[in-house]
């Protein structure tokens, strides 16, 4: 009885030591691919109906690195573009660096219901802000 308790743990043993460990490698934390998905919902053309400005959405990683361009509607740089949960709600942040808009910032939440990127822009220059929303360009 002692000598099959022990084949059985012998084979069980090597069973475990054969697992490829790219296998445990491939999982995918909970939380990684929940914000992922959360994040998806975001890339896209956004565009403010007050005066035609663009926020185009390319892409969105893990940690909420935003690959974002911004057109007023020249092109102009984001020298930082994120977005992060806070709860249930989606935040972003932009922050511009070009002449005559240095550290002008939008602070947006995503209102999935109304599918609408709404916050705050900070024009640095003037020292203003303003209320504002982006539609997602059909």
């Amino acid at each position: 009885m002692k000598t099959a308790a022990v084949f059985y743990l012998s084979l069980f043993t090597l069973a475990i030591g054969t697992v490829p460990a790219a296998a445990v490698a491939q999982v995918v934390p909970r939380a990684a691919s929940q914000s992922e998905s959360a994040f998806s919902a975001l890339s896209g053309r956004w565009v403010r109906p007050d005066g035609g400005y663009v926020i185009n959405i390319r892409s969105v990683d893990a940690s909420g690195k935003l690959d974002a361009a911004y057109a007023n509607p020249n092109p102009l740089p984001f020298s930082r573009a994120e977005a992060t949960r806070e709860g249930n709600a989606i935040k972003l942040f932009f922050e511009l660096r070009a002449a005559g808009y240095n550290g002008s910032t939008y602070t947006l939440t995503y209102d999935p219901a109304a599918d609408v990127l709404k916050g705050v822009y900070f024009q640095a220059v003037a020292q203003q802000k303003f209320d504002v929303y982006f539609t997602r360009s059909r």
